[in-house]
Formats: structure tokens, sequence, C-alpha cells
């Protein structure tokens, strides 16, 4: 994936809410904001005991926070009754409930989302803006309260949701989560773009983003995203960093319209609201500890929400996919200049240039040598851009190196013809040793762009492996099993002359490897890199990665 879209709560925040304060209009503290906002919490507050509420509705944290917060409990809502409740939901963004006090008064008390609460306030104090901004530049949650008087009313509706009074706001914090600016910084120099999609308010997730160092690219709203049409938001997408009060559909349709632009698109999120963007997202993405409908949509569950742990997934998945591409180069590339050797031998030699058997057992040697390449390393570049499988560069690769091969292989036949007057045994015996040999050891070629051994390092069990498969070739036609095999012992003259080609071979595969990626239709296609150059040193330097990270991805962008 090259985008990943994620929730805030959890994932760039610790998960853990808190309640801080009830304040009214003016700032000042509120008993009486704390016991509305009990009251018309979706907990019964007739089953809250001394020590908070027993079950949320729904599971809904803020509500959970607020009956831990001192003072709430049991004692503070005695002697109230409630008389109906309309629950939260995402295009309302409140909570009613129809109270009846122990005086006898009945009242409606509304909770939620302060942009809307406030909109349905026939009067709101000048000072309520200036309090809920110094809350909202603080990074915290606020849920605004209002009340109306409402003596008839038993179940509440959308529609008796007017004319209210602002009481005040219930304040909570969920700190930044200390390891994310680390994450992000890991996720940037993996080229993913990272979005924030949160149902909080826009000020309180940038406040967050801004403290973990994520530049913000701009910030959108579920009512910005309601008036914009499929083209503005597509458009619009690319820079914006977050999205903010949206709704589950208008989280859909973002992931929707990010992948129509060609980009792979990751969803990382844990509730019942998610699941629609799970299921339209490239990648699901979601946790163990989420919800079961949320657990049942994505592809992908963690068992930490983290987002390091999602960046170490990402690294994993591109070191393997790299791997795999090393041992599909070097397979098509080295057997199609087998085929191509064989052929030609068989077309000029009065006998068979290698027995099935041989054949077989060189592939066998070959392919066990091979099993040790899941270990080996990976070139940091190989990891900065997603992975994209391409059978057309994989085509141009065989072409291109299949026939190098060849020509050694045609090297090989000269001298054991020429010099060694080799009888079909014996020829079979020196092409069996050097063709294991040189497709054995060009993967030291193959899997890396840098110059081998000095700037790239190969795996310790790879260098086992294939020096040790090159030299049960060499002894094979030596060993007591020669006869059996088909083989007559090679001469002390052939292994020098097998340590010349396979030198030059290498030296040669070297040279061509840097003409090949010297050419832009042969530059590592299977590399979806599109425009990740820049974006990754633009990200990087935007966390202050360092000097060292401004090397990263070298090559033009292309599919």
């Amino acid at each position: 994936m090259d985008v990943l879209v994620t929730d805030k709560t959890g994932t760039l925040t610790e998960g853990r809410i808190t309640f801080t304060a009830a304040l009214d209009p003016t700032g000042a503290q509120s008993a009486q904001v704390l016991l509305l906002g009990l009251l018309s919490t979706e907990t019964d507050p007739a089953s809250a005991d001394a020590g908070g509420a027993t079950g949320v509705v729904g599971g809904n944290p803020l509500d959970a926070a607020l009956w831990e917060a001192p003072g709430a409990g049991a004692g503070t809502v005695a002697g109230y009754v409630r008389v109906g409740l309309l629950p939260f939901d995402h295009q309302r963004r409140m909570t009613s409930a129809v109270v009846l006090s122990p005086d006898g008064d009945q009242q409606l008390v509304v909770k939620g989302a302060p942009e809307t609460v406030l909109a349905r306030c026939a009067d709101v104090p000048p000072a309520a803006e200036a309090t809920l901004a110094a809350q909202f530049a603080a990074g915290s949650r606020v849920v605004a309260v209002a009340t109306r008087a409402a003596p008839d009313l038993t179940v509440p509706t959308g529609a008796d949701e007017h004319n209210l009074t602002l009481a005040g706001f219930l304040v909570f914090l969920d700190r930044p989560k200390a390891a994310a600016s680390v994450s992000l910084q890991r996720l940037a120099v993996l080229g993913i773009t990272v979005k924030i999609c949160t149902g909080d308010n826009p000020l309180v997730a940038e406040k967050v983003c801004a403290d973990l160092g994520l530049v913000s690219g701009g910030t959108l709203t579920g009512a910005d995203l309601t008036g914009m049409d499929d083209d503005a938001l597509i458009a619009a997408a690319q820079a914006t960093t977050i999205f903010a009060r949206v709704s589950p559909e208008q989280k859909a349709r973002l992931i929707t319209l990010l992948r129509r632009r060609g980009r792979a698109v990751g969803f990382l999120g844990d509730g019942v609201n998610d699941a629609l963007a799970l299921h339209a997202a490239d990648i699901g993405i979601s946790v163990d500890t989420a919800t079961d409908v949320a657990k049942d949509a994505p592809d992908v569950v963690l068992l930490q929400k983290d987002l390091g742990v999602l960046a170490d997934g990402v690294t994993e998945g591109r070191r393997i996919f790299a791997n795999t591409i090393k041992y599909v180069l070097m397979g098509t590339s080295s057997n199609f200049g087998n085929m191509f050797s064989a052929a030609a031998a068989s077309a000029v030699l009065s006998f068979l240039p290698m027995l099935p058997s041989q054949i077989l057992l060189n592939n066998l040697l070959y392919d066990a040598g091979q099993l040790t390449i899941p270990t080996d390393r990976v070139d940091s570049e190989q990891l900065q851009a997603p992975s994209h499988w391409d059978i057309a560069f994989t085509r141009r690769f065989m072409v291109f190196f299949g026939p190098i091969s060849s020509v050694f292989d045609f090297l090989t036949f000269a001298v054991m013809l020429g010099v060694f007057h080799a009888g079909p045994d014996l020829f079979r015996a020196g092409w069996f040793a050097e063709s294991l040999a040189t497709q054995t050891l060009v993967i030291f070629a193959i899997r890396t762009r840098r110059s081998p051994f000095t700037r790239s390092r190969p795996s310790a069990p790879l260098l086992i492996a294939a020096f040790t498969t090159v030299a049960i070739g060499v002894a094979l036609p030596l060993s007591p099993l020669a006869h059996l095999l088909g083989f007559a012992p090679l001469p002390l003259g052939f292994f020098l002359a097998l340590a010349g080609v396979v030198a030059a071979y290498l030296v040669l595969i070297e040279l061509a490897k840097r003409l090949f990626f010297a050419d832009p239709e042969g530059r590592l296609p299977h590399l979806r890199r599109r425009d990740h150059r820049h974006q990754v040193h633009r990200r990087a330097a935007r966390f202050s990665v360092g000097a060292q990270q401004s090397g990263m991805a070298r090559g033009s962008p292309q599919k």
C-alpha cells in the first residue's frame, strides 16, 4: 500500500479517554453540567452503582469515562428518573434523554458534538465560543450539553432537539501515544502517506497531528465532503491529511475515490462504523480488540493497535516480495539461457549435451541452493516504495541476461571439444559443473542493483548455500558416483578453465546489469514508484529523519 487511512483514537492516541472537567459556558467548573452529562449517558442512571455504570450501551468510551469521573455514581443521580432516551447516531451526533427531577420538573437533556448542539440552541453566550476554542486548542475532546423544558415529552425524537439552552461542556482527554511519532516516521520512510479519518473535531485532530510531527496537508470536514462531487474530492483528497467529523459512508466514499486514482489504500479501524471503509479498502486492517463486525470485515487483524506493528508488517512483506523477485529473475534468465544452449548444442553434436537425469540433478542442486534466498538481506531502496509484479519486466530481464550465460556455455563447449577432446561423458561432466556454477553464483549480482559484496552484502546462509552447491557440482564428477551419474573424471586443467570462465561471466553480468538498469526501459518496473521518490524525501524531511535518508529511492518512478 502507498496510502494508509486510519482513525485517531488508539492509533495516534493512547485510546484511554479520561474525563477532565465539566464547565459552564464561561469556562468555570460546574457540577450541574456533570450531572446533566451523567443523566444523558446511554447507561440507565438507575443501574449505576457507586463505582460508575454497569454496562455502557454500545461501549461508548466517553460515557464510560464520565461515569469513572470523581463525584460520579449512583449518589449523584439519586432521585432522578429517565423517562425516555434517543441514542446517539452518526447523522445527528447527539444523545437525548427526557429526565424527571426529584422536584417534579421534566426536561430534555441533549448531549453531543459541540457544533451540532450549539446549532440547536436558541441563544449561545458569547463566552461559550472562547471556552470551546480554548479546549480544542489544548487537544481536548469536548461534548456540549444543553437542555429545555419538556413537561409532556416521553420518547424524544430528532424533531424535539431544538430551542435548547446551553448548559456547558464536558471535557475529555486522550493523550497522543508516545511511540506514534516514531511509527509515523517509519511509515513516511516506507513511502506510505498517512491520512487521518476521525469523527472528532478537526481542531483536536490537527493538534494531535502537530504534537506527533505529522505535518498536515489540510483538513476537510464531513460537511465539506457532502458539498463536493467525486472529481473535486479526488483532487482535494490527494493533499488533504485530516478528514474530521466524517460519517461511515463518507469514510467508504473517500477510500473508494482514493483507489480510483490508482493508489493502493489501506484502512485501519476497529468500530462498527468502520465496516464499510474496511470493505472498500485494498487492505482492510483491524485489531483483535475491535468489535465483531470490524474483525469480520478486514484482510488483516493486528494483535496490537500500533502503527509500529503495521510498519513492521509492511517492511517484512516488501522484503519477502523483493527476495521472491530475486528467485524469479534468476530462475527465468538462467533457464532461458540453458535451454538456448542445449538446443544449439544438440543441433551440432552427435550426442545429447546432457542426459535427462543429469538435467534433473542439476536443477535439484540449483534449487536446493536457493532455499536460503528468503534469509537474504534486502537493499533499503527496495523497501521505500510498494512493490508490484510486472511480467513484462521479467521477460525483458530474461531475454537480456539469458543469452549471456549461453555465450559462456558455448565457450565451455569449445574448451571441452577443442582443448580436452571430450567424449560424451567428459563433455557432460564439464558442462554440468560450469552450468551449475554460473547459474548459482549469478545470484550475487542479480540480488542487488548495487555493487555486490562491497555495497550490498548477502546473508551468511545464502553465501554458504551457494558455494556449497558449486562445490558439490564440481565434486560429483570426481566422486565414486561419477560412473553411475554418467560422468567422466575431469582433468585438472579444466578447473583452471572453469575458474576463468566463471570469473569472466560474473564480471560481464555485473557490467550488463549496470547497462540494463541505466536504460529507462530496464529500471526495476516491478517497483511501483510513481511519484514516490520526491514524496518519500519530502516526508522524511518533515520528520527530520536525518541526512542518511537523502539517497533513498533511485531511478525514475515507474509502474
